[in-house]
């Protein structure tokens, strides 16, 4: 017989009914039977947790049912699916009725064992069956434990949120067993962790601390299963199991205690929500992909932060809880790669979180109730606090906005008085010094940053050192180890972010690490970067330690991190290091050697040695921990001894001095006052002398003692331009002299001259380029220098408002510009979190503290129309665009036409190349040789990515592939970036090649070339172009490459109709080869959204096998898209599935599937049998691409009110983002049931679009209602791609007899409209895709009654409207579009359905019809650089509009009434229009128009010098050099004499009627009344054909 089990007991409600302890089960059984006497033991688990515990729950109870003398009672078992789903009004039923079934009664014990879905739902169950009866919790996970299973809160989720229907129902036991978590995944056992972290936070700073300093222990009692029952007793209990145990049953006793005293949650209980208001907001747009845990995580570092903003809670404080919740694998920001993989990543808007928050039970109004930290174990006040929503918004904008009012006196406070935070170099410093030293040190003022984070943990994972808190975390205790370090367990990295300063220090102490040491870890240390530190160099440094002995691997790219460091210590001796790039390399081997094998002696060499007073700071510091380096006069030699450190018992860190530079900086722009504490002319660092040596020449009275600094600027806009300034000794510091630069006046041009800064382009980012670009978006002139740059200032009132201003992630850079915008009102700084670096409250500071209002901003992201990727990270959709390739392959052509579509700069490496060396690249091999070439072209990839790696387009040699180093710089940053490989026919480049002469020989034959390259262009792109060259003008391509490239960058052409309320279909095609069916493609095609490429019934001629080469598949989607501009959805459907693969061949399936992401395919369809491992791995590369999840059950079993559908689906929608179930029906109750099935799916919140469908004949009910891209056929296609397939017409007629598509009458309103092309454009359209509407002529005299009634009928659907009634409409209507507004006139009138009432809404669809005019005929215009309006009228107003969409740069107007064309101007302040006198001669500052675009008579204009009542359209009208596109918005004759001069004047230019423009604004009306792409190959054919024969 069993002992009785050690237990820990813990009280709630006055009852000890919470036992913990270890292997229970037998323990609960016994009890449960003993002090619950029932008739019926019901136990309800999961699928999951029953494959574990469900046999041994059975064996226990029976073992002790049979001990029993009396009545045995029965116990039964019901096991449900896993998941949230689970948790509904259905899976209650569920229950319900298997108790009801089991003929349970009232005196029934229900035991929930599972985690929180499992403990809601049972509980809420107990709760209502038989008006209650008991049950018992029996948590599986840490978070049920810890949270969910204490209180007695049940509930199940509705549409409408979570947990809104429940009950308040005590259970009779909780038993936590903690050696349940042995076999829970660690990510599970991290998610239970943010609630004992959250507990420990709010109420208890001393288990706080515990949580802190013990995370690897608490870890290595889940991470060691114990052996037989280890841990039931104490004596059995190891030291881990023993503080998991204490950890969880502390977290349960603040829990209980509160419940204890406020079981109804009316105002105390609310404390057990930090974390949650925000949390669960995060929660409800990310599940399931993100853990509860994970989303609370967030959510308490953002209501710390709102915490921090109120001045409620010190930066300390936030920055232990972030410490604290990374040590236990937890995200901290919404920038966390795994909220980005998450499919919902892309709808966590601050306007949709806050949205969400106001339907949680805790909120009401423009407030919502948040638990306010005041310090780690203590909460603001004893409840949740109403905080504004403005001020939960701030915190949760990725971007601000400093609020400046410049028609007030002053700005700000009058005189601050502050301190900043510890400086970064000397906290990374005294870390690292303490680490290494014998004994304990309190570190004083230490900044809490990213840095310093990040530096801890690494010590931390080196087991260098040991970290607590003292004085409310105001002092680090230090516990140092005296040097000794060991390697990181197998497979850990040391991830060390963006931080500079921690990777060159960390990269000498990893060397420290002995042999001995890593006898039971790994065999090497590695540590890594995010993208940008893998760019950052640290070659100078590697080398020298190299030199010395030590073993450093890099394992990407070579001079960057990633590196893996051999444990065999640090030799010593002489080591000679380059230190012209960075100080840090210096500081590292200082700090390092005393604890070499031998004596140090350490040689600068190379140049000039950069930043010596941080140097000064090293050797300092270590003389305060007891090691005194000696320098040799008038050298760069240093001597270290051998040596340990001894920690000083308290060592205080100075205010950093280059943060201190912003306020003063403040102080100066403002006209006010700055004083800074602990900064001062006694300070270690170099940037303290910032104020004397730059602010006060420019103008500033600046007061400076040993301690303290004041500054007074001169009134604002008085500041003085300085001439020269050498900032070598605070390089750091520069930025914010750039930022006062800006706007200082006086010496010669407005001049002020840095200096001394080269080292800055290799910080976080090139700062001195960063500089120059964003103090453009000002329009303030620089001139970059070779070691820094000249800005020429300007009135500060004169500056251009409203710029939005990219930090690259560097702090510094984001601070600058703060201090710029205080004087330049609506300037945003995009990244506001990269100030967390070093001055991570800075905001809430600049706010609270200096007086000067920040508000949050939401910036505007790349849009999609479903959500990302199941488990997919989104790459940065600003990433710069790489082209690699053969040369002759195309690269130049395609990237140029990609930067136009994309407006986005075109970079060529050539060109880049030879600007940089000023020689020709034949000229340099010739010269060098080509590894001198090949090694000068990886160097420029690298500067080229760290000066351009955002918003660019890049075409790089096509040898760039040649060297390992250049190849990994292209791997690495194709993890956050598009690497495109542009294929071309091999054949077609050889003959290209033989008459191009701009590059040297290859010396051998180009097919060898390609062959050898095209495994290195595979390895190193993420995505293939195919490159045809076709003899069809170009047209198809050019499209092809604006959608490929839109694709990539985050701009996917999906199909628009995938949305609610809103009905999609796509065509699947059942040919073996696609090719010779292209030319009936638009006829294929009409009505659908997408076309179904079924590869797996493609073969090519002359071939064998069931499985099409990539090659040729390749060659199928580069076919197909030169026919449609379709999304193509690429499926690779089994045998078992109702396709022709090969069942046996998952891996050739996935390599297609994987084929088609890098060709940018928008769809790509995948069977949820085939291997998850696989799933999830495809789904980890694909980028902008979704993946439909599907499922077809052949077997006619299938039943979709079945648990097995609700499993399917489940899997489906965590797996993609269209969930595809196909099934097959026998009755037409079949498709009611499906009916019935979508209903309640489409309820859940976050719920995927679904495509659910029944196969036969008598399914075809089941594809008529379908709403998400029903599959259809058509007449021309040889055979249909499933039993039961309608074409897209029969669906329409279908929906149409159903009561689902009513007719429309569509109108024309006008005067006189009888020779209109409306009806015959309208109602070809409705005719071809099988749609029941019309399209009229109402002719009437005014806008009278006749036009009210037909707008009020209700069938009404919608209007077009022209001349006279564009204005006269506008009263009739509810609202207007924008673009309506800014033309002033209606020409589209649509009726809608907004909050439940029917409104009419006004559109201008003319300046559609002018920009895709512009846009189709010539792409490769991109945005214009200049552009000619003829004309002042309506249309005019359009076609300015349309230019301004297009993002032209300048937009000439012309027209023989100057005061007329003035109103025009002024219509538009925000455009770039100038008025124009003359069509012979442009403005001096800008070039000839790309684009022409006359909205005049055709009879009032002229080719004819002696006609005088026209306006003359002379020769010099068109530059003939280029490739443009002319616009006569005339209706008739169809050649005008504008476009006749075209012709002859620019043959190159295109030309557009101005029936062609009618068409495309009428296409644009037709897709928005019917919701359908318009037929534009029929509609077009019809239109012209009787506007000619008419003419």
């Amino acid at each position: 017989m069993d002992t009785v089990p050690d237990i820990l007991k813990v009280s709630i409600l006055g009852r000890e009914s919470i036992h913990c302890g270890f292997h229970l089960i037998p323990y609960i059984a016994r009890t449960v039977l003993t002090t619950l006497p029932a008739s019926v033991y019901v136990l309800v688990t999961d699928t999951n947790v029953a494959q574990f515990y469900l046999s041994a729950f059975e064996k226990a109870f029976s073992a002790e049912i049979n001990k029993l003398s009396s009545a045995k009672p029965r116990f039964l078992s019901r096991i449900i699916l896993p998941g949230e789903t689970t948790k509904s009004r259905e899976g209650k039923a569920d229950i319900e009725d298997f108790l009801l079934l089991e003929r349970c009664t009232r005196d029934t014990v229900i035991l929930a064992l599972g985690g929180g879905v499992i403990g809601d739902l049972v509980g809420f169950v107990a709760a209502t069956f038989m008006r209650g009866v008991r049950f018992v919790q029996i948590p599986t996970t840490l978070l049920a434990m810890v949270d969910s299973s204490v209180g007695g809160k049940t509930a199940i989720d509705t549409p409408a949120g979570k947990n809104l229907i429940g009950a308040f129902w005590q259970p009779e036991y909780i038993f936590i067993d903690a050696a349940f978590l042995e076999t829970l995944p660690e990510r599970e056992f991290s998610n239970g962790m943010a609630e004992v972290v959250k507990t420990a936070a709010i109420w208890d700073e001393t288990e706080f601390n515990s949580l802190e300093n013990n995370a690897q222990l608490i870890y290595n009692a889940i991470r060691t299963p114990s052996t037989g029952s280890a841990g039931r007793h104490i004596s059995t209990r190891s030291t881990s199991q023993s503080l998991l145990l204490s950890v969880i049953r502390g977290s349960i006793y603040v829990k209980s205690h509160i419940v204890t005293i406020d079981e109804r949650e009316t105002g105390l209980r609310n404390l057990v929500n930090f974390g949650h208001t925000i949390g669960h907001a995060i929660e409800a747009v990310l599940t399931p992909h993100m853990l509860h845990g994970e989303c609370v995580s967030i959510g308490m570092m953002f209501e710390a932060e709102v915490a921090r903003g109120m001045g409620v809670l010190k930066q300390v404080a936030v920055g232990r809880l972030v410490r604290c919740l990374r040590a236990y694998g937890l995200p901290v920001s919404l920038a966390d790669q795994r909220v980005s993989r998450c499919p919902g990543a892309r709808d966590l808007s601050v306007d949709r979180l806050l949205d969400i928050m106001r339907v949680d039970k805790k909120n009401s109004g423009p407030q919502k109730k948040v638990v306010i930290l005041s310090r780690i174990g203590a909460t603001y006040e004893q409840k949740a606090t109403a905080v504004d929503d403005v001020v939960i918004a701030k915190v949760l904008s990725e971007a601000v906005t400093v609020k400046v009012d410049l028609s007030a006196t002053s700005v700000g406070t009058q005189h601050v008085k502050m301190a900043t935070p510890g400086s970064k170099s000397i906290s990374n410093r005294a870390l690292v010094l303490a680490a290494l030293a014998q004994g304990t040190c309190r570190l004083k003022n230490l900044l809490h940053s990213d840095d310093t984070q990040v530096m801890m943990a690494a010590l931390q994972e080196l087991q260098g050192a040991s970290f607590t808190w003292e004085d409310g975390g105001e002092t680090l205790v230090v516990t140092g180890g005296a040097g000794a370090l060991q390697v990181p367990k197998a497979g850990q990295e040391i991830y060390l972010g963006n931080a500079g300063t921690a990777a060159r220090f960390l990269t000498t102490v990893c060397t420290l690490v002995s042999p001995s040491a890593a006898a039971n870890a790994g065999t090497t240390t590695v540590i890594t970067g995010n993208a940008r530190m893998k760019q950052r160099p640290i070659g100078p440094l590697v080398d020298a330690l190299r030199a010395n002995g030590s073993e450093i691997t890099y394992n990407e790219s070579e001079g960057c991190l990633p590196l893996s460091i051999a444990p065999k210590g640090l030799q010593g001796g002489v080591i000679r290091l380059a230190a012209s790039v960075s100080s840090q390399y210096v500081s590292s081997i200082l700090l390092c050697a005393p604890y070499a094998r031998e004596a140090v002696t350490l040689e600068l060499v190379g140049g000039a040695v950069i930043s010596q007073p941080y140097i000064d700071m090293t050797i300092a510091m270590m003389r305060t921990f007891g090691v005194i380096v000696t320098r040799d006069p008038g050298t760069d030699v240093y001597r270290i001894p051998q040596g340990t450190y001894v920690n000083p018992a308290q060592y205080a860190i100075e205010s950093d001095a280059s943060s201190a530079t912003y306020p003063l900086a403040i102080a100066a722009i403002t006209g006010t006052t700055c004083t800074l504490e602990n900064i001062g002319s006694g300070s270690l660092q170099g940037d303290a002398r910032f104020a004397v040596d730059v602010l006060a020449r420019m103008g500033c009275d600046v007061v400076q003692t040993a301690n303290e600094t004041t500054v007074t600027g001169p009134k604002r806009g008085e500041l003085k331009a300085i001439g020269e300034v050498d900032m070598e000794p605070m390089t750091d510091a520069f930025l914010t002299a750039c930022a006062l630069a800006a706007v200082a006046q006086g010496g010669e041009g407005n001049t002020t001259r840095i200096v001394g800064i080269a080292n800055q382009r290799v910080k976080e980012c090139n700062r001195i380029k960063a500089m120059i670009d964003q103090l453009a978006k000002f329009g303030v002139q620089t001139k970059e220098l070779d070691d820094g740059l000249e800005v020429y200032g300007r009135p500060f009132n004169t500056l251009t408002r409203g710029a939005s201003i990219h930090c690259y992630d560097d702090h510094r850079v984001a601070m600058a510009f703060s201090v710029l915008s205080t004087i330049v009102p609506d300037t945003i700084i995009e990244e506001k979190r990269c100030v967390e670096k070093t001055w991570p409250n800075w905001w809430d500071d600049l706010e609270n503290k200096i007086g000067i209002k920040v508000g949050g901003i939401e910036l505007p992201h790349a849009e999609s129309s479903t959500a990302a990727t199941s488990g997919t990270p989104s790459p940065a959709a600003s990433a710069s665009v790489i082209l690699v390739g053969m040369r002759g392959s195309g690269k130049t052509h395609i990237g140029t036409l990609a930067s136009a579509a994309l407006s986005r700069p075109f970079i060529d490496a050539d060109h880049f190349f030879e600007a940089k060396h000023n020689i020709g690249v034949r000229e340099f091999v010739h010269a060098n040789g080509w590894p001198a070439f090949r090694a000068a072209e990886a160097e420029n990839l690298k500067q080229i990515i760290q000066e351009a790696g955002t918003g660019h387009v890049i075409s790089m040699g096509g040898g760039i592939v040649e060297t390992p180093e250049a190849r990994d710089i292209l791997k690495n940053y194709g993890k956050t970036g598009p690497v495109v490989h542009v294929l071309r026919d091999i054949e077609e480049i050889v003959s290209y090649l033989g008459d191009e002469n701009a590059r040297p020989a290859y010396g051998e034959p180009i097919t060898e070339v390609f062959k050898r390259r095209e495994p290195w262009f595979i390895e190193c792109a993420n995505y293939d172009f195919i490159n045809h060259i076709t003899s069809d003008g170009g047209e198809a391509t050019n499209a092809e490459i604006s959608r490929f490239f839109k694709h990539i960058t985050g701009q996917p052409n999906l199909a628009g109709n995938v949305a609610a309320g809103k009905r999609s279909y796509f065509l699947s095609l059942t040919y073996p080869d696609v090719v010779p069916a292209l030319r009936y493609m638009p006829d294929l095609t009409t009505g659908v959204d997408a076309v179904e490429l079924r590869v797996d019934l493609l073969r090519a001629p002359d071939t064998l096998g069931s499985i099409p080469s990539q090659a040729y598949v390749s060659a199928q989607v580069a076919s197909l898209r030169r026919a449609t501009s379709l999304p193509i959805i690429f499926t690779v459907r089994t045998i078992g599935q109702g396709g022709a693969f090969p069942d046996n061949s998952e891996k050739d399936a996935f390599e297609l599937l994987g084929l088609a992401l890098r060709l940018g395919v928008e769809y790509v369809d995948v069977e949820i049998s085939a291997s998850e491992k696989l799933i999830t791995e495809l789904a980890a590369r694909k980028g902008f691409s979704q993946i439909i999840a599907s499922w077809h059950d052949w077997s006619g079993k299938m039943k979709w009110n079945e648990d097995v559908v609700r499993s399917k689906y489940t899997l489906a929608s965590r797996l993609g983002d269209i969930v595809k179930i196909v099934g097959k029906a026998d009755t037409l109750q079949d498709n009611f049931a499906l009916h019935d099935f979508v209903a309640r799916a489409n309820l859940q919140r976050g719920a995927k679009p679904i495509i659910a469908i029944n196969m036969g004949v008598e399914g075809q009910m089941s594809r008529i209602l379908n709403a998400t891209l029903s599959p259809v056929t058509h007449p021309l296609l040889p055979s249909k791609a499933a039993p039961g397939q309608l074409s897209f017409a029969q669906i329409q007629k279908a929906l149409n007899l159903l009561g689902q598509l009513p007719a429309r009458r569509h109108f024309l309103f006008g005067n006189p409209i009888a020779h209109s092309m409306s009806p015959t454009l309208h109602n070809s359209g409705f005719e071809v895709l099988g749609l029941p509407h019309t399209y009229e002529l109402l002719e009437t005299a005014n806008v009278g009654e006749e036009i009210k009634a037909t707008l009020a009928a209700p069938d009404f659907g919608g209007a077009s409207v022209t001349i006279p009634f564009k204005l006269d409409v506008i009263p009739l209507l509810d609202k207007l579009s924008p673009a309506a507004e800014a033309i002033g006139a209606v020409n589209t009138i649509i009726p809608a359905i907004e909050g439940g009432n029917r409104i009419l809404r006004g559109d201008n669809t003319d300046w559609l019809g002018i920009r895709e005019s512009i846009r189709s005929r010539a792409p490769s215009i991109g945005a214009p650089t200049a552009a000619l309006v003829i004309g002042a009228g309506g249309t005019a107003r359009a076609a300015i509009f349309a230019l301004q969409s297009l993002g032209a740069q300048r937009i000439y107007l012309f027209n023989r009434t100057a005061s007329k064309a003035q109103v025009l101007v002024e219509a538009f302040p925000d455009a770039p229009v100038k008025l124009i006198e003359t069509l012979d001669v442009w403005p001096v500052e800008g070039p000839a128009p790309t684009v022409i675009v006359s909205t005049v008579p055709a009879s009032a204009t002229t080719t004819d010098s002696t006609n005088p009542g026209a306006v003359l359209l002379p020769l010099a009208l068109f530059d003939a050099t280029v490739n443009g596109v002319v616009v006569d918005m005339a209706y008739k004759p169809a050649e005008t004499p504008l476009l006749t001069l075209a012709k002859s004047a620019a043959p190159n230019w295109a030309r557009v009627m101005g029936v062609e423009v009618l068409l495309e604004q009428g296409y644009a009306q037709f897709e928005t009344w019917t919701g359908q792409r318009c037929p534009k190959h029929v509609v077009s054919k019809t239109v012209l054909e009787k506007y000619f024969a008419a003419a």
